[in-house]
């Protein structure tokens, strides 16, 4: 299947229903939620990784630096959101990359939502910072290549 209109460059997403009880006093989903959502893609993208030990709590793995989100619409219940997760390879540095994610409404049928993710690769076990070598930056690429065109 195809992911829908504007994640067609996102190699990793997932599907999600929106719940009732996502919703707040303002009757739509709450800004909350959304970066919850991201942080289903932003994991799933790194399973995708296939690198054993990433997402686990020993050592070296990703931890998130920074999360943003740009709210575009409100997304109610019922609806079905679709989150895609790419990475952007020219915000590589020594220790970091910066993750894209975006969340598209079946019920408007456009994006609701962007945001970023700065990850910083972390080595658990020592408490500090890690490089984000030639390794990490090959499993990204390997997850980038199945992004359809």
């Amino acid at each position: 299947m195809s992911p829908p209109g504007g994640l067609e460059q996102f190699p990793v997403v997932i599907t999600l229903p929106v719940q009732w009880g996502e919703m707040d006093a303002y009757q739509h989903v709450n800004n909350t939620v959304y970066l919850r959502w991201m942080e289903g893609a932003r994991i799933a993208y790194f399973q995708r990784m296939q690198r054993d030990g990433w997402v686990t709590p020993s050592g070296v793995g990703p931890i998130l630096h920074t999360a943003t989100c740009r709210y575009r619409i409100p997304v109610t219940f019922p609806d079905t959101v679709h989150v895609g997760a790419r990475v952007d390879a020219s915000s590589y540095s020594d220790d970091r990359f910066t993750m894209k994610l975006a969340v598209f409404s079946e019920r408007h049928q456009k994006i609701a939502a962007e945001g970023d993710a700065i990850i910083v690769v972390f080595d658990y076990g020592q408490q500090k910072k890690a490089q984000l070598d030639d390794a990490i930056k090959a499993s990204i690429a390997a997850v980038e290549r199945s992004a359809r065109p």
